[in-house]
Parts: C-alpha cells; structure tokens; sequence
C-alpha cells in the first residue's frame, strides 16, 4: 500500500532536481555572452575581462615582433570559476570605414585567426580579481601568431574561459579593440623581413582641439564692478587644478609640442577650439568667487571658490598655445542654432554666433579664424544653416553624414570632399531701402548718445562691416560651405573618457553601450580609426581628414597625447601631411551642388522649442534697456558689459550641453531656472528706474505754477527717460522731452503746468523710456490750486460791473442835484445834525494829540529821574 506512493514522491523528486541542476548550468547549453557586443542580451554573469594595456599600440617596421597585452580577469558572479584561460583572436583587416565600429559588435566566431589560450588563474573565488600578460608573435612560420602580414586596422579580441561551479567550460566573456599596423617589423622567428609603411599618397589631416565645459555661472547676475562673481558648483575648479580634464587637454599639448609650433610640423595640423563661456568663467575666477552650497538651490548659502589659483595659471598656458597655435571659437555654451533661429533675436543671435570670435581674442590676446561656425550637434536644419549665412559665416563644420549631394540622402558611408557648397542655403538679398519720409522712424539711438531733438532727424552711424564674416576664413561666395569631419573617428574620439555618450551621427547599426569596453580598448579603437584612411587609398575618397573630436571631450592627459603622438607617427611614416585649418576652409570649394541632410538623432536631442519664445522675449527687453542707457567715456560698467551676462544665462538657456547620452531631466531644469533668474533680474532693473510718490496734496500756489517731481536711478548707469503724464481736463501739463538721470542718484524735474480748477485733481504719473517702454511704478499726485475757479471768476466780474454801475449812478445825480432814491426815508435835518457833529468830534481829537504827546514827555523825564 505504501510502496507506490513513495516511488511517485521518489520520481518526482528526481525531476526537479534534474530541472534544478539544468538551470544551474547555463555555460554548459550556451556559452556566456561577451560584454563587447551591443546586441548581447545580458551582461556576463560569471566573469568580466578588462583590458588594460596595449605593446605596441601601433605596429611600425621598428616596433617589437610581439604583441603584449595586459589585462585583469575578475569574477562577478556567485560561485568560483575553474580553469580560467585567455587567448587572442583576429579578424581580417578593416575595408571599410564603418566596419571600424560594426566588426566591433561581431560574434568571437568571426574572429577566426585565434592564439593558443594560456592559463590565467587555476580558480576564481566570487569577488575576486587575476591580472594578466598575454605576448604572441604579430606573425611568424609557427602557425600560433596572429599572422598580420599587411599593413591595415586589425580588430583583436580576448577571449577569457573557465569552468563555473555547477557547470562545464564556456567563453564567459571578451574584450575587442583595434590595432593599427603602419608597418611590420622581421618575424619573430625571423621568417619574414621588416615591411616598412605603405607609399600611399599622404592625407592632409587637420585636428581641431577642444575646450569646452558645461555652463556654470548663475544665473541673474548682472555685470556690477563690485559684485562677486557665482559658480553653481566648483567642479571646474578641479577641471583646472593638476591632474583635471582642462588641464590635463592642454598639458598634451604642452608635452607634445612642446615650443616646437613652428607652420610645417604636426603641430600646424591642430587648430584650438575654444568655447569662450568658458574663457568667460575661468576669468571670473582668477579673482574672488563663490559657489552655490547647493547645486539644487540657487537662491542658498554660498561658500568660497578654491580655483582661483589654478585659474590664472590655465589661462595664462592657454594664452602661450594660442599666439603660436590656430584658434577657432565655438559658438557661446555649445548653444543650439536651431533653438537660436527658432528665437529669432537678432541680439540673442548675435551675442551666441559673432561674440565669441571676439571675446576668444580679448581674453586670449590672439586672432582667431573668423567666419567659421562649429555647431555642437554637427548637424544643421535649413533654418540654422540660414542664420548662419545671415550673420556672415561663409563656413561651418559639419558631420559628413549631415550633407548629401543635391538630390540624394545622407549616407554616412559616402565619401564627402573637403568643402561642399549649398546653393540651397544662401545670403538673402539685401532689403529695399525704405522711404525717405520713413528713415527718421526706422533709425535706432545706441546706447551712450543723445536722442535727437524733436523735429530734428537721427544722425545716420556709419555702416559697420560683419565681424563674423571677417578674417582669413571669409569668402565672397552667397551659398553657405561645409567642412565635413570624418564620423568614425569622431565616434572613436568621443568614446575616450568616462561615461562617453554615443554622438547623433553614429548611424543606428553601429551604435552599442561603448562603456561595456575598458578605457584602454577604447583608446585603441580611437588610434586605429585615426589611422585607417591613411592606410587604405580610395580613388572614390578624398586623400584628406578633419578630425573632430566631441566639443566637451573627456580625454586625459595619456589619452590626449596617444592621439597626438599618433598624428606625429603618422607625419613620420609619411602617411599624413599635416594640414592648417585655415587652408582647409580657405581652399576652393567641390564644384558638386550639395544640401542638407538633417541627423534625425541630432534633432532629438536638440533644445525643446518652449524654450525659445521666452528666450526671445527677455533679449528684447535687455536690447531696450540698452538703447535708453548712456554710455559715458572712461566710464565702468558701460551699459553692453552691465547687461551682457544677462543675455549670456539666455544663450546658456539654449545650451545643448547634458543633452546627450541620458536623462535630459536636468538639463530641463537648469534651462528653466536660467530664464526665470534672467526674468527676475530684468524685472528688478527695470523697477530701479522710478519716479518717487510725493505723499499728501501737492498745492499749487497759482494757476501757472510748475509741477514739482523727482525721478530716482539705482542703476550704475545713466539712463535718458521721459514722463508719462495722464493729464486731467482741467490741466495743461507741458511735455519736458527726454531728460537724463545720473547713475545712483536722484534728479529734480519742474514740470510746466496750467491749472484751471481749484478742486483736489488726481494725476497719474510714470516713468518710461524714450521709446515709450514702462519704466520703475506708477504713482499719481493730488494736486489743488489757489487760482479761482471758472464760475466764481464770471461772479466777481459781474458785482464789479453791478458796483461800477451804481457808484456811477450816485455820482451823477449828486453832480445834478438829484436826490438818490437811496436816500429815501432819511430826515435831510438829522442828516445835517450828524454831519455836523461828526465834523466837531474831529475837530476835539486833533486838539487833544498835542495835550497827550507834551504830557507824555513830561512822564518820561520823571521816570528816568
């Protein structure tokens, strides 16, 4: 009875542990996925291989005859790994420029030249770490090389097996990364002479060198003499110091070139590229500033800065490169053209587009390269790209997958030219020149000059060229030219650092999770990507490069000069000429027509529209400001530099800076919070200027008095205003025209008025500029008059007419005899009794006034007795 029950128990129990021991054993149905292929669907669960050095990182004919490669085996999971062995695998070299990245995402199968595995570590406890040295022959008669026989960019990848717990031998994860092979030394067997580099025909390459940073001022501040300068966090301060990312960008070039700069050496291919709000902030630090104490709260406690020091140190080096070194400026914040043209702010655009060529010069004590544009996202709309040709750059650097031959589409595997023309996108006609009798309305007062006189017209300034367009780089030709970067070195570059984004115009098949790959493999897939044009000669392809790296790289001190020693290695083997940036836009253009072709990643990660209508609205009102401001000679700030760091937190606004590679939650944030501390300041200016309330009933003391108002300005800068006055019926309130108010300081006005009314009149009154813009609060003054009203006026002319008459009227009968029938009813003898005593008692008081005076001076004599 018992036995059949217990063997269904007994089975049951077997199955499960044979399920059990089945998912315990996953390496043994499938090999572990490795971390270097985008399309893996986990991450290893048993062991993670790292690569961390490559010996050589380039082969050349004087290089060694074997590949060193070091590396760190560590065991991520839960259970020991057995038997853990690493070896090195090639695939064939890299043909075409977009397998630089794609032979990266491939199988280990398609790496089908594979080295012997050599043992690493006999067993891996969980958590724990194995560092390695793997060395084998580049090629030789052994068959165990990796038998590279030809120069050309090899993909390696290393492959790292064990056996888990619970389970059998498996590949459980690998790394890959390029490696460039200008030449090949004997065989390490000395089967095979040196191959020296190929005689290709050189490729002129140009390196543009990038200084950017995120935005980190606070916003709100304008640009007072004695204000202290705030950082929202003092991150740049460490950026500077020894051992940051800035410092150590421009110590590779220090330790590279060294003062050999000289126009035919490497040197002559690298060309600076430098934000100027950067170079804007790293000036406000070389003297006292203060950080926010909190990021999140900008209105909280601040703290002293500590970069002051690294500050003046980093500036005065960047000022040694750039007066012997190419420098270019990036449009001010890594600004958005889109969001710019979408703002549509002549003075926004300007101060984000044409400043900053001259603001790099003023801080740099250099001349950059003029009329050539940068934009971050290296892509332009039709609507960007004809803001640019408006305000007079004749070039802009683009991705080559971002412009297409007239017709056809964007195909980033296409060879572009060096310069390319957009006759679609062209410098519009100039505008009809307006009516005379509409001249005086359209001519604008600048800030620091007088308006003219009413009825007189606006003297006409003379026309000033476009600085934008100026310099070496300018050209007469209406279609807007393209310089295309090469993208898949651009890729490669901008996988260097840490947290590296993937940039919009990595095409879709060969984007992958670059992080998954040690900082070393990505170095090595930067130097092989470098160097791949040089080693394959195209007759479809142009035997020229610009190299763009992205604008806030994160390379280090190693890395930055790897790349370069890697140009100079290049020039040496003659396989790169190097190439001035100037030549390269100065040169003449493809005759082929091209056009746009907008990268579709490049538009989503571009600046939410809502941005742009606020944006505008505050620059207009900062452009009023200045045209009311007077500019006084030998005189700080002027009203431009008062006012330019409120301008600055709206072009930051329009930032594309932590738009990539992530949430752009913050980014959000920080845009929404630059333009509410624009608004608030602008509203704080413009209440400064104000007219002050006089408080209780202002009397006129006739009906012509002036009206007495003072107008107070808190700005440090003069400002021309005009009052707006809302007269009553009842008063004539003469208009005083455009006034000017000191700097800090109060002023006194006597306004011509007329009153005709002696009842309390409510006058509103206000400030605006002389455009009309509202300035400071309205006030309103009761005002009341002595002057006689209208009805009691005619009152008084009639009873002076009534007793004119009648006085007129007694005199003339008086004259003839008459009695006055005013008289009537009076005894004519009473009246000659009364007249008669009244003549008596004056006779009596004439006689009495001597009397008193005699005896009053007798009074006196005795007194004094």
């Amino acid at each position: 009875m018992t036995r059949g029950p217990s063997r269904i128990v007994l089975v049951i129990l077997t199955i499960l542990v044979a399920v059990t021991a089945l998912s315990a054993l996953p390496a043994s149905v499938a090999p572990a996925q490795p971390t270097g292929s985008a399309e893996d669907a986990a991450a290893p669960q048993f062991l993670k291989l790292s690569l961390d050095s490559v010996s050589p990182d380039t082969v050349t004919p004087t290089s060694e005859p074997m590949l060193t490669v070091t590396g760190t085996v560590t065991n991520i999971g839960d259970r020991g790994v057995d038997a853990v062995t690493v070896r090195v695998q090639r695939s064939r070299a890299v043909a075409d420029p977009s397998e630089l990245r794609t032979t990266l995402k491939l199988d280990q199968v398609n790496y089908d030249y594979p080295t012997p595995f050599q043992d690493i570590a006999p067993r891996l406890e969980p958590g724990q770490r194995q560092q390695f040295t793997l060395s084998v022959p580049l090629r030789d008669g052994s068959g165990e090389s990796l038998n590279i026989t030809e120069p050309g960019v090899y993909p390696l990848l290393l492959n790292v097996n064990g056996t888990p717990d619970y389970g059998g031998q498996a590949r459980l994860d690998d790394a890959r990364f390029l490696l460039p092979v200008l030449g090949l030394p004997a065989a390490a067997d000395g089967s095979a002479p040196p191959l020296p580099a190929p005689a290709n025909p050189p490729v002129s390459a140009t390196l543009l060198w990038p200084l950017a940073d995120r935005p980190r001022m606070v916003a709100g501040q304008t640009g007072e003499l004695d204000r202290t300068p705030e950082l929202t966090d003092d991150e740049l301060a460490a950026s500077l110091s020894r051992g940051g990312r800035l410092d150590e960008l421009v110590g590779a070039l220090e330790s590279v070139f060294g003062d050999d700069r000289g126009a035919d050496g490497p040197a002559s291919a690298v060309c600076l590229a430098v934000d100027p709000d950067l170079l804007l902030t790293v000036q406000a630090m070389t003297s006292d500033y203060r950080v926010l104490a909190s990021p999140s709260d900008p209105d909280g406690a601040t703290r002293p800065g500590t970069g002051t020091e690294a500050a003046k140190l980093w500036l005065d080096r960047l000022r040694n490169l750039a007066s012997s070194m190419c420098t270019v400026a990036l449009p001010f914040a890594q600004v958005d053209i889109a969001a710019l043209a979408a703002a549509n702010d002549p003075a926004l655009t300007t101060r984000a587009l044409e400043a900053p060529a001259s603001i790099v010069d003023s801080i740099l004590n250099t001349r950059s390269v003029r009329g050539v544009s940068l934009p971050d996202a290296g892509s332009l709309d039709p609507a960007a790209a004809q803001l640019l040709k408006s305000q007079g750059f004749g070039t802009t650097v683009l991705a080559s997958s971002a412009v297409a031959p007239e017709g056809g589409v964007g195909d980033p595997n296409a060879a572009v030219p060096d310069l390319v023309r957009l006759p679609g996108v062209a410098t519009p006609p100039p505008a009809p020149a307006p009516a005379p009798d509409d001249v005086e309305e359209q001519e604008a007062v600048p800030a620091g000059e007088p308006a003219p006189a009413e009825g007189q017209p606006a003297p006409t300034a003379p026309v000033q060229p476009n600085q934008a367009g100026s310099g070496s780089a300018s050209t007469g030709d209406p279609a807007l030219r393209v310089a295309p970067f090469d993208i898949w070195p651009a890729a490669a570059l901008a996988g260097i650092g840490s947290n590296p984004p993937t940039p919009a115009f990595v095409p879709e098949p060969a984007r992958y999770p670059v992080t998954n790959d040690s900082r070393s493999a990505r170095l090595q897939d930067a130097l092989g990507a470098v160097s791949w044009q040089a080693l394959h000669p195209d007759p479809g392809r142009p035997r020229s490069q610009l190299i763009m790296p992205p604008q806030q790289w994160g390379a280090n001190r190693d890395e930055a000069v790897a790349l370069l020693r890697q140009i100079e290695l290049l020039v040496e083997n003659k396989l790169v000429d190097p190439r001035p940036f100037d030549d390269l836009v100065g040169q003449a253009p493809d005759p082929a027509p091209y056009q746009l072709a907008p990268l579709a990643e490049a538009a989503m990660e571009a600046v939410p529209t809502h941005f742009a209508p606020p944006a505008r609205d505050q620059s207009h009102r900062i452009t009023e400001l200045l045209q009311a401001m007077v500019e006084v000679p030998d005189t700080q700030p002027t009203p431009h530099a008062y006012l330019d760091p409120l301008r600055d937190d709206l072009v930051r606004a329009l930032s594309l800076s932590d738009r990539r590679g992530g949430p752009t939650a913050q980014a959000e944030v920080f845009a929404q919070r630059r333009i509410e501390k624009a608004t608030a300041a602008l509203d704080e200016i413009y209440r400064s200027v104000t007219v002050l309330p006089p408080g209780g009933v202002y009397t006129l003391a006739s009906e012509s008095s002036p009206l007495l108002l003072v107008a107070r300005n808190d700005l440090p800068i003069s400002m021309r205003i005009r009052f707006r006055i809302d007269a009553p019926p009842e008063t004539k309130i003469t208009d005083i025209g455009e006034q000017l108010l000191p700097p800090r300081g109060t002023r006194s006005f006597q306004i011509p008025t007329e009153v005709s009314d002696s009842r309390n009149l409510v006058v509103p009154i206000s400030l605006s500029t002389p455009e009309g813009v509202p300035l400071g609060h309205a006030t309103s003054i009761s005002v009341r008059s002595n002057a006689y009203g209208q009805i009691l006026a005619i009152i008084t002319a009639c009873a002076a007419a009534l007793l004119f008459l009648l006085a007129g009227r007694r005199l003339w009968r008086r004259f003839h005899g008459e009695h006055d029938p005013a008289d009537k009813g009076v005894d004519p003898g009473v009246r000659r009794r009364v007249i008669r005593l009244g003549r008596a008692r004056r006779r009596e008081t004439a006689r009495a006034e001597p009397q008193l005076s005699d005896e009053a001076q007798r009074t006196g004599h005795r007194e004094r007795v």
